[in-house]
């Protein structure tokens, strides 16, 4: 296989100003917000030279955020109990604290943004 399996992920939102500010605030970032034809799309920071999908937060007719159905996302962290602490005043909700998986693959964290969306964290450590 020449690349990684997933090359791009999309979640959906309803407001896109809060969830760029609850994202923003819960991960340091600053998502850059784009509007194509109607379509408003909000890109997290890639970087070429480092491992990992890209990805954008979309606000679009045809999408509709859930936590309890589809796909779960993964975001990687560095400290996970730091990103679920900022979860809560950002406007979402905590629904697993950091966990362990197993020694050999790290730990866990899940929660639902201010849009609805079941999102989880991964580190090593």
């Amino acid at each position: 296989m020449k690349n990684n399996m997933v090359g791009w992920f999309e979640i959906p939102v309803t407001n896109m100003d809060r969830a760029a500010a609850f994202y923003n605030t819960v991960f340091k970032i600053e998502v850059q917000v784009q509007d194509f034809g109607g379509t408003l799309m909000a890109w997290f920071p890639f970087a070429e030279d480092k491992p990992g999908a890209m990805g954008s937060l979309i606000l679009n007719k045809a999408y509709e955020p859930s936590d309890t159905k589809g796909v779960l996302i993964y975001f990687n962290s560095e400290d996970i109990e730091s990103e679920l602490n900022n979860v809560e005043d950002a406007g979402g909700k905590v629904v697993q604290a950091k966990t362990q998986i197993s020694p050999e693959v790290g730990y866990m964290g899940v929660f639902v943004d201010s849009e609805g969306n079941r999102i989880a964290l991964h580190s090593r450590s």
